[in-house]
């Protein structure tokens, strides 16, 4: 019996950076190579943004799990029971936006996590398991360690609160959505300020007093890239792919374009 390795998880628990990349514009599974090609260790489904359906986050996610590249899916907020179907779905991994206090993450971990951590109903043979038959205790176990459960700091009462979030069973990783952070902080776009700063080492501070791993969204300059790993960031989402590919293709352009004499 197969398991599909959750890329990102080993990383962070041989302590190295676990990098990923935002997946929004494309919908099939050629992403999946290309950003395993890259050097990738897991894809940001995205659900909360864009239009991309549960059934092609599913399909994405089963057709990585023996790629090395690990599928994880942020669903909307407060979308629990979508987090369960992705992760019968086949995903290794699931990011909730905007938590902002311990009593929403001790339900999100009562909700993701099975028997005894919680109370996630079985759904069947998954395709983490290349659906083998097995030990109900053996599989619930199997998958509960080998699942990510994320939540993500992105207001100042969560960042009040992230000591109290970082304590609770079941939840891996805090990761600062830096972009609706600054927002709420009233600098917006300004991944960089010190106020955002003080929040990040507040998130890492509670990290590791309490055994989790602290993750980073938004921040995709070199530099902020660099800012906030000095600073102990661990899960990064290092860009998304419509960005990226925008910006190479117009750069790109640009250059051929000043060819003409």
């Amino acid at each position: 019996m197969a398991q599909a390795i959750n890329a990102a998880k080993a990383r962070l628990r041989k302590n190295e950076l676990a990098i990923g990349i935002g997946v929004r514009l494309v919908r099939n599974v050629d992403i999946i190579k290309v950003m395993k090609a890259a050097g990738y260790d897991w894809l940001f489904l995205d659900l909360e943004h864009g239009s991309m359906s549960i059934e092609t986050a599913c399909a994405i996610s089963v057709a990585a799990q023996d790629s090395g590249i690990a599928p994880i899916v942020r669903v909307p907020y407060g979308e629990l029971t979508m987090a369960t179907r992705v992760l019968d779905g086949g995903a290794l991994g699931i990011v909730i936006p905007h938590v902002d206090t311990a009593e929403e993450a001790k339900e999100i971990a009562d909700k993701l996590r099975y028997p005894p951590r919680g109370h996630r109903s079985v759904g069947g043979g998954q395709a983490q398991f290349d659906y083998a038959a097995m030990p109900l205790g053996e599989m619930t176990a199997k998958s509960d360690d080998n699942t990510l459960i994320t939540v993500m700091i992105e207001t100042p009462k969560a960042v009040e609160n992230a000591e109290a979030i970082a304590a609770v069973p079941g939840i891996d990783s805090l990761l600062v959505g830096s972009s609706d952070l600054s927002m709420e902080l009233g600098i917006p776009g300004e991944n960089g300020h010190a106020k955002v700063q003080a929040a990040v080492d507040k998130v890492v501070a509670a990290c590791r007093k309490h055994g989790k791993w602290p993750g980073m969204g938004g921040a995709y300059s070199e530099e902020l890239l660099k800012l906030y790993t000095d600073k102990g960031m661990q899960l990064i989402l290092a860009g998304n792919d419509l960005p990226m590919l925008t910006t190479a293709a117009r750069a790109h352009q640009a250059k051929v374009r000043a060819y003409q004499k």
